[in-house]
């Protein structure tokens, strides 16, 4: 019978661990710039998507029902508005890469963001909406236009200012009432001065 020094086996056993230590080490470290590599790439995604909206809110969600969720969700798509849910530090990242300051603080908890390429307000004002139809499991955080930010009670004024469609009807309606009134006058002016001419 063949006798294995236990100094021997000590040694064979110890390299054998070492080895599989060092080979943890390398898959760890390949693991860890894979997840690196794969949150530069969506912090870089993030950014693109920031950087060509013209409008943003912030919202903490927490408690809302799926229900609620879907309808809200629905509301955001039939706008032509990107709402998702993303991580704080994902979130902070981006924004600092856009140059938009100022978010750090709200940037906690449960968060949901909102953007739109082509609307200044309706982030804000949708929900706000919901804000205000929710209740406290509900709550605008902040928002920003371009690289303006704005804090809870802004982006809350925010959401009370009316859609573009909105906007220029009031403007028309306004218009109209003095143009018909000016019409009014021009004709009157012709007729009386038709009516000088004919006499």
């Amino acid at each position: 019978m063949l006798t294995f020094p236990l100094c021997l086996f000590t040694e064979v056993f110890f390299i054998c661990v070492c080895q599989y230590i060092s080979f943890c080490e390398v898959k760890y470290i390949m693991a860890s710039e894979k997840v690196l590599a794969a949150k530069k790439e969506k912090v870089a995604k993030l950014a693109e998507l920031l950087k060509n909206s013209k409008s943003g809110a912030i919202v903490d969600y927490e408690g809302i029902t799926v229900e609620e969720d879907t309808k809200l969700r629905r509301e955001m798509r039939e706008n032509n508005i990107s709402y998702f849910v993303e991580k704080n530090t994902m979130l902070r990242l981006a924004f600092k890469e856009v140059g938009i300051e100022g978010l750090d603080d709200v940037l906690n908890g449960a968060t949901a963001i909102a953007v739109s390429a082509d609307d200044e307000t309706a982030p804000a004002r949708i929900l706000g909406k919901y804000s205000e139809d929710l209740g406290e499991k509900f709550n605008l955080k902040a928002g920003f236009i371009g690289s303006t930010v704005y804090d809870q009670a802004g982006v809350t004024a925010l959401s009370k200012i009316p859609g573009k469609e909105t906007l220029l009807a009031q403007l028309v309606g306004s218009l109209q009432g003095p143009l018909t009134k000016l019409a009014a006058t021009i004709k009157a002016v012709a007729d009386k001065k038709a009516e000088e001419g004919a006499a």
